[in-house]
């Protein structure tokens, strides 16, 4: 039964890589009045909890955020946010992976949703 649980766990893991998910559809394509450095800080706060560290980098005038994968860590990413900075705060682009599998885990998505204004 063990050997089942996490074979459906690799197959459902797969191995998406950052130039795979930066060529996939957004998920979410919104603009926030915060700053990328803060956007990407709420994100990483409301992440903390469910999911190991994120991986920050720069790009460009903005911040890039690789969320690891939930149930198989070290499978490659889960989601990819670009946060670009624009004149009165930020343009954010939510590139999910297994954006069309309805049983994904929403935490990401939820997360960019409640940074946006909120806090």
């Amino acid at each position: 039964m063990k050997w089942m649980v996490a074979a459906v766990l690799l197959t459902l893991g797969g191995c998406a890589s950052v130039s795979e998910l930066e060529q996939s559809h957004e998920t979410l394509d919104v603009m926030s009045g915060k700053a990328p450095q803060e956007y990407a800080d709420c994100v990483k706060a409301h992440l903390a909890d469910s999911r190991d560290p994120l991986v920050e980098e720069p790009k460009g005038d903005g911040v890039r955020l690789i969320v690891p994968q939930k149930f198989t860590p070290g499978s490659g990413p889960a989601a990819l946010l670009d946060i670009s900075k624009r004149a009165n705060g930020s343009s954010i682009k939510l590139h999910e992976r297994l954006s069309n599998f309805p049983l994904r885990s929403g935490d990401v998505r939820k997360a960019a949703t409640e940074c946006i204004s909120g806090s």
